[in-house]
């Protein structure tokens, strides 16, 4: 047998191989007559499941919305006090491809402003999967909660509703222009900013719009005054600022300032840098202070969170922000002239957060004690020890408060059932807003709970995953064995189903392969969140060498020790960076890998970092060229022999259809069998759901036949 790592090019890999450790294999599940003997359930039953997004909360009245996805079918959902049934408050039917986004209330919480329409490419082509000849737009609409038809405001995204209720502000053409609610009205630019502005925030008393100018290697945050007509740019300098956020007396922003750093390219890890700072600027002189800087090295590059506003402005004239000072995104608190204040001590990492109606608490989501998952909690801004609001087997996110601070409501999951928004009223246990939503023939009872499993790489380091095991499992058996891998590379997947809808698929998927009588390992590899900064910055990640090889081929023997897996018939699969990965393992160690599926991954990192910074030219930094050429699958075609199905959709705006395009050349050249499946003007995260089953439907179909001999 072949070296899995030929001796005649760079090598990524520290060998031997250390001994593998993993959680103890747990009991098989049931009695069944033989692993998918029978099939449990199908495919478009498990993935029937609606996904809630974009939960708010209205500024006044008590009710919250959220965005959920059915089947493709996008509309959006309403609860109201006192008695908070989820109703459905839009009526669109068809499976189009049609994003909604943006949702929120008007200050009075009657209406609901949202954006339907996906947003276009650089070639300014909106996304139109469906193939409708009419061609799409992109709009901003408005809805009263006690229902009737959404009225159109205008064509554009990004729109902000002015805390004085009567009209939003909102992006078209890279401008910043406003509707009046009322429709009485054409929408108007407000002004012109060169090379355009990116989205508005309203002050809290409605007379100025704050937004950011980028000018390419700096940027502006910058204030429009209504009355005045008057655009005045804060405290400027020659940094990166950002992220601005309104104090509540409408006469200071605070923003964060990052020092440029020349030829700064992605996937390459950053650990150390000048360090970020926040400032504060009076919007009548532009004259601004700095009022807290981060530390010389670890924390001194910034890491943002998942929230509305990466800088909280609360109660007592406290600014609550995240910092990775101790190696950990946390969050802190600082008022201008004292030291910061963590609020939120451990090794675990915070994602979400949001501040309460009244300012004093921040509510967050962490996997503080629950590594693989994440749970509610809250802390006052001023310190002081957080309380857990949520715990148990499942996983919340999402977090917001009603306008009376009496109820909570979330987003949430267990291992067997999907995502949904969920409320707290009071101290009463949480419920389902619409628990109604989910189909009567969802398969709860078929799936399974997904073990925790940690086993070493190549290289030693400790890698997590998630195990999924056929229901009937029978001693003695060898089965056939997947693993998964998720894009970003900067996600986690746990142990429930997903936060982020792609990834709400993808553990369905996995739910699926478990069913039809496959061992599945869900991969945390290196580069990903949830383990702190180093794990998340390793070293010669990506393009600076390719260094998860180690995972994805201790993953691989980690399967092969397993006396229910069959060392023969392992296979991998995964979409974006997992595809990357995928591609990777089967260029690299393909006498390991058997068969893979590749969604859109990343092939040549000389490409894949030009779809981010166009003005890349790899010719200009030979030696990062040809480091990230040798990261890249494309370096290593003539060690690869597994078959391999490539799917890809050729409006792909995150991973350009010519990585897909340009290897099965390769491949071809080579004579390595390849299948593919393409889905014209489809973006990145499939907008159709009839494509999403289409390619799992088609990558079970080529795992039957490559791994089962199936025809």
């Amino acid at each position: 047998m072949r070296k899995l790592f030929p001796s005649n090019r760079r090598l990524w890999l520290a060998l031997p191989v250390p001994l593998l450790l993993a959680s103890p294999l747990p009991a098989p599940f049931g009695t069944g007559q033989g692993v998918a003997a029978q099939e449990r359930f199908s495919l478009d039953q498990i993935l029937s499941a609606p996904f809630p997004s974009g939960l708010v909360a209205a500024p006044s009245g008590g009710s919250v919305a959220w965005i959920q996805n059915a089947e493709g079918r996008r509309n959006v959902w309403l609860a109201a006090p006192p008695d908070f049934q989820g109703r459905q408050v839009t009526a669109y039917a068809e499976d189009d491809g049609q994003e909604i986004t943006d949702l929120q209330f008007t200050p009075d919480g009657a209406r609901l402003v949202f954006v339907r329409g996906g947003a276009p490419n650089r070639a300014g082509d909106l996304p139109n999967p469906a193939l409708d000849p009419q061609g799409v737009d992109r709009g901003l609409w408005i809805l009263g909660t006690d229902g009737g038809e959404p009225a159109k405001l205008a064509e554009g995204s990004s729109p902000a509703v002015s805390p004085r209720g009567d009209r939003a502000a909102f992006l078209k053409d890279g401008q910043i222009h406003t509707a009046l609610l009322d429709g009485s009205a054409e929408a108007e630019r407000l002004f012109h900013v060169r090379r355009g502005a990116g989205p508005p925030s309203w002050s809290p008393d409605g007379s100025r719009i704050a937004f950011v100018a980028s000018r390419g290697n700096h940027s502006f945050v910058g204030v429009y005054d209504l009355e005045s007509r008057k655009l005045l740019y804060l405290d400027p300098s020659v940094d990166r600022d950002g992220s601005p956020a309104w104090a509540p007396d409408s006469r200071r922003v605070a923003f964060i300032r990052q020092p440029n750093v020349r030829d700064e390219l992605p996937f390459f890890p950053r650990r150390r840098g000048h360090p970020w700072s926040i400032r504060v600027a009076d919007v009548e002189s532009g004259r601004g202070r700095e009022v807290w800087r981060a530390r010389e090295g670890v924390g001194s590059v910034y890491r943002s969170i998942s929230a509305q506003h990466q800088v909280m402005w609360s109660e007592g004239d406290r600014l609550v922000f995240p910092w990775e000072g101790d190696g950990w995104t946390h969050l802190y608190s600082v008022s201008p002239g004292e030291e910061a204040i963590l609020l939120t001590p451990g090794e675990f990492e915070v994602q979400f957060a949001s501040l309460s109606p009244d300012g004093r608490e921040v509510l967050f989501s962490s996997n503080q004690d629950d590594v693989d998952r994440q749970h509610l909690w809250r802390v006052p801004v001023s310190g002081g020890r957080p309380q857990p609001v949520t715990g148990g087997m499942g996983v919340e996110w999402s977090p917001v408060m009603t306008s009376d601070g009496g109820v909570l409501a979330y987003l949430g999951s267990a291992p067997r059932l999907p995502a949904h928004a969920w409320i707290q009223v009071g101290t009463a246990a949480s419920r389902r807003l619409a628990p109604m939503a989910l189909p009567d023939d969802f398969p709860i009872g078929e799936l399974v709970d997904p073990e925790p499993v940690v086993f070493s790489a190549a290289d030693g380091l400790q890698i997590h995953g998630q195990l999924f095991l056929p229901r009937d499992l029978r001693p003695g058996e060898r089965l056939p064995a997947l693993l998964f891998f998720h894009g970003g590379s900067r996600r986690q997947m746990l142990l429930s189903w997903h936060h982020r809808g792609y990834y709400h698929n993808a553990y369905a998927m996995n739910q699926y392969l478990a069913s039809q009588g496959y061992v599945v390992l869900s991969v945390n590899y290196r580069s990903g969140i949830g383990y702190g900064m180093e794990f998340r910055e390793a070293l010669n990640y990506g393009a600076s060498g390719g260094s998860e090889l180690n995972d994805v081929v201790g993953a691989g023997l980690y399967l092969q020790s397993r006396p229910d897996v069959d060392p023969e018939r392992i296979g991998l699969w995964g979409g974006s960076y997992g595809g990357y990965l995928t591609a990777l393992g089967l260029a690299r160690a393909s006498d390991l890998f058997a068969a893979g599926v590749d969604f859109h991954g990343v092939h040549d990192w000389n490409t894949g970092i030009r779809n981010f910074v166009p003005s890349y030219e790899p010719t200009h930094h030979p030696e990062i060229a040809r480091v990230a050429f040798e990261a890249s699958p494309m370096a290593w075609v003539e060690d690869w022999r597994s078959p391999v199905l490539f799917i890809h959709g050729d409006d792909d705006r995150n991973v350009n259809i010519a990585e897909t395009v340009e290897l099965v050349e390769l491949l071809r050249n080579q004579g390595v069998e390849f299948e593919q499946l393409m889905f014209p003007d489809e973006v990145h995260g499939f907008l159709l759901h009839r494509n999403w089953l289409a390619a799992y439907r088609a990558t079970v179909d080529f795992f039957d036949r490559k791994l089962r001999g199936n025809r």
